[in-house]
């Protein structure tokens, strides 16, 4: 198997298994109890609260944790914009968000709330410009993420935070695929809330983060006693806390030591072994995660396409059914042709992921495209 689905999905580093495991076992304490196993129980969730803010260049303070990047930005759009419902009652997202966005924007939608969603141009890339003209009097939030999942496609988040700044407009961010890839850094992004998901970036799968910076108007979305500094009550999930916060430092490091240099390698190789199978890239050409490549193969199926290499684990941007072509939003967003966006297909690439492994993939690809095509 050959796995490069990494925006979806990646593994649990070794390193960070190996932290979690004591707290799956001996130590077991509850963080809010005051004797010996709760506080050290405490300790570590606060030892990981700084690794996550050290990661993003934020106060620890300004970190709670999550059960992953869904309820985040659930707490964003249910939790801050109730806050600001007497301010106003108007909210600018894309219409690129990853659903754990739209879905919660379209709720508040019920509750009296307005949701402008803000087109990409043909390269995915949501233009400062254009977030301007859509916004109002009531404007009270504006949610664009950093990094699309499909395409790669990565935002101008801190021209647009300038914008909300001049207008008093609160900013997020879903941070989620690009965390780990590229520097990520609050202060130089500008944003006011930014979304994290842990097993985007190596931490298991059902632990996340928001970063709120100090003065934010916020209500937790979650109610009941006083954990995470009184903004995010439940029993603190303590191994996998301590798991996320092992896999922000050892990212951290990563970028420092320019490792994505070799997830754009890796990349930039497995493009070019197949970029003369008659097949298009989508998204924008430079500003693009270093590890994602989004095609199109041309005439073909991407569903079909990866049903015809099992050995390849990847993901396609859209789904036949009943001899219907259903495009992801993303794609539609972008204003691809049906007949083109049918062959999408993602690969994304990981620190794991060999030179070995790209070649074994593009020797796949290659037959596998020159069988369906025969």
């Amino acid at each position: 198997m050959i796995y490069l689905d990494y925006n979806a999905t990646t593994p649990i580093h070794p390193k960070v298994k190996e932290a979690m495991l004591p707290f799956l076992e001996e130590k077991f304490g509850n963080p809010s109890c005051s004797y010996a196993l709760g506080k050290e129980a405490k300790r570590a969730v606060e030892t990981a609260r700084q690794q996550v803010a050290n990661f993003i260049n934020a106060q620890p303070e300004e970190i709670i944790f999550t059960s992953g990047g869904t309820e985040s930005n659930n707490t964003v759009f249910k939790g801050v914009l109730w806050v600001l419902k007497e301010k106003g009652r108007h909210v600018i997202t894309t219409q690129i968000e990853h659903p754990s966005v739209l879905n919660p924007a379209l709720f508040m939608e019920s509750l009296g709330f307005e949701v402008s969603l803000v087109p990409p141009n043909k390269d995915g890339l949501i233009e400062p410009e254009v977030i301007k003209r859509y916004l109002r009097g009531d404007t009270v939030l504006i949610s664009v993420m950093h990094a699309n999942n499909e395409t790669g496609t990565i935002q101008p988040i801190a021209e647009i935070s300038k914008i909300a700044k001049e207008y008093g407009i609160i900013f997020h961010t879903d941070a989620a695929q690009s965390l780990g890839k590229i520097e990520v850094n609050v202060e130089k992004l500008g944003v006011d809330l930014l979304t994290i998901a842990g097993h985007k970036l190596y931490a298991p799968k059902g632990i996340g983060g928001l970063y709120i910076r100090k003065g934010t108007p916020f209500s937790p979305f979650m109610h009941g006693a006083g954990q995470e500094i009184a903004k995010r009550a439940g029993t603190e999930n303590i191994a996998y806390i301590v798991g996320l916060g092992k896999a922000c430092e050892i990212l951290r490091e990563k970028l420092k030591g320019k490792e994505n240099l070799h997830l754009a390698k890796l990349r930039d190789r497995l493009w070019k072994g197949i970029k003369d199978l008659e097949v298009v890239r989508f998204g924008h050409p430079e500003h693009c995660l270093p590890n994602t490549l989004f095609v199109g193969f041309k005439g073909l199926s991407g569903e079909k396409v990866l049903k015809a290499m099992p050995e390849i684990c990847a993901s396609t941007g859209a789904a036949c059914h009943s001899g219907q072509v259903n495009l992801s939003h993303v794609l539609s967003a972008m204003g691809v042709a049906p007949e083109l966006g049918k062959g999408a297909v993602r690969f994304s690439v990981g620190y794991p992921t060999t030179e070995e492994e790209v070649e074994k993939a593009i020797e796949i690809i290659k037959e596998t495209i020159a069988k369906l095509k025969s």
